[in-house]
């Protein structure tokens, strides 16, 4: 697609699952990758640097600031700015509402929509700067469908719509677009390490019930993810912000 060729793009959650494919397509598609993770991106870098492009790795907690500015600082340092940031990491922890704590709540927020604001207010005066910038969140599609034991995550998840929103206004002018990228239950490790609900007796058994709910009936996995990615973060979508879509085989219908 195009717009991609020497762009530097920042992901964060990029170890493994989800962030590791979007830094591979991206890698793919030309762009210098960033992994910005609390576990080292090695097998990520291996896959990027297969596809010919620099790579850099940070150990980064996107829930504290002083984290996040340090990140900020050594991809300022390694390659002199973000073009396209993808806030990927987040965390979903199963809990009934009346067992949550403030702690749980604010653990699950601090992660999942703290850490987009963290990162945009450290990339976004730059892609002001320079004129250009692609932001893609991650959002659910727990927010759009009925689904028990998750009250801090889907209000996290429809806290990043909110915002994805507001900032692309904001942004729009200076030729940054911010969208949002909403999956269903994806397999990859960390979901597969996941205590399985009632009524299934493994991961498996809940990916096979959720399938035969969607249009296209087979478990999600990262790799249908990395096309609306490298589309939203190219040229060709330069006019498309605000955006959420439902990236879930059929579940949600919008």
């Amino acid at each position: 697609m195009r717009g991609h060729k020497g762009k530097i793009a920042v992901i964060t959650g990029a170890a493994a699952g989800i962030g590791q494919a979007y830094a591979q397509r991206l890698a793919q598609e030309g762009c210098d990758i960033v992994a910005a993770d609390i576990s080292a991106a090695t097998e990520t870098g291996k896959l990027v640097e297969a596809e010919g492009r620099k790579f850099l790795s940070c150990i980064c907690d996107v829930s504290s600031q002083d984290s996040v500015l340090k990140l900020a600082e050594d991809v300022e340092r390694t390659f002199g700015r973000c073009d396209i940031l993808v806030n990927n990491a987040g965390i979903y922890p199963r809990k009934k509402f009346l067992e949550m704590t403030y702690e749980d709540w604010r653990r699950v927020m601090s992660v999942n929509l703290d850490a987009a604001f963290f990162t945009c207010r450290a990339f976004v005066p730059g892609m002001k700067e320079r004129g250009w910038g692609r932001i893609v969140n991650m959002s659910s599609s727990t927010f759009a469908t009925v689904v028990p034991d998750y009250a801090h995550y889907i209000a996290s998840k429809g806290g990043i719509v909110g915002f994805t929103r507001a900032l692309a206004t904001e942004m729009g002018p200076f030729g940054i677009t911010v969208n949002a990228i909403a999956p269903s239950l994806t397999r990859s490790q960390g979901t597969l390490s996941q205590t399985p609900r009632a009524g299934a007796n493994s991961m498996d058994a809940e990916f096979e019930n959720l399938a035969r709910r969607q249009s296209i009936p087979r478990p999600e996995v990262p790799e249908d993810l990395v096309g609306a990615l490298a589309f939203l973060t190219s040229d060709d979508a330069a006019f498309i912000t605000a955006q959420t879509l439902y990236v879930d085989g059929g579940f949600v219908r919008v």
